[in-house]
C-alpha cells in the first residue's frame, strides 16, 4: 500500500495546526480574533476605499450571509468597521474599514508576516517560491473538487 498521499496531507495538517497557534499568539497582540483579522483583511485587500458588500464578504469566507452580519456587528461595535446601504443595490450592505480598523489590520498584517518570516526562516528562497508553488497547484485542486 502506498502512503505517500497520506504523508502529505498529514504533514499539511499537522503544519495547519502549528501555524494556526502562532496566529493566534500574533494576533492576540492586536485584540484580534482570528476571525475578525479575516474580514479585516479582506477589506484591507481592496483597496482604498477598504469597502465591499457584506455578502461577497461572505463568500470570500465561505459563511453564510448570517454568520457574516453576527461578524460585522461585533467588529463594528469594537468601532473597526462601519456599513451602510448600497445605493446602486438596496438589498445589499456595504462595509468599510474605519480608520481605527485599517491601523490595527495594518499592524496584524505586519506581525503576520513577521511571523512567516520566521516560521520559513529554514528554507531558501528558491524552496520557498516551489513550495508555494506546489501549495497552489494542490489547492485549486482541493478547491475544485468541491
Amino acid at each position: 500500500m502506498n502512503v505517500a498521499s497520506l504523508g502529505v496531507v498529514v504533514r499539511i495538517q499537522r503544519l495547519a495546526k502549528l501555524l494556526q497557534q502562532h496566529t493566534t499568539v500574533a494576533l492576540r497582540k492586536h485584540d484580534l480574533k482570528h476571525w475578525e483579522y479575516d474580514v479585516l483583511s479582506v477589506l484591507r485587500r481592496q483597496g482604498d476605499p477598504f469597502e465591499m458588500a457584506a455578502t461577497d464578504i461572505a463568500d470570500s469566507a465561505l459563511l453564510t450571509s448570517g454568520a457574516m452580519t453576527t461578524r460585522i456587528d461585533g467588529l463594528e461595535k469594537r468601532g473597526l468597521v462601519r456599513r451602510r446601504r448600497n445605493k446602486s443595490d438596496r438589498r445589499s450592505v456595504l462595509v468599510r474599514l474605519t480608520p481605527k480598523g485599517t491601523k490595527i489590520v495594518d499592524a496584524a498584517i505586519n506581525s503576520r508576516l513577521d511571523d512567516a518570516n520566521k516560521a520559513l526562516a529554514g528554507l531558501p528562497s528558491k524552496d520557498r517560491r516551489n513550495l508555494a508553488d506546489a501549495l497552489r497547484e494542490f489547492l485549486l485542486a482541493v478547491e475544485g473538487d468541491r
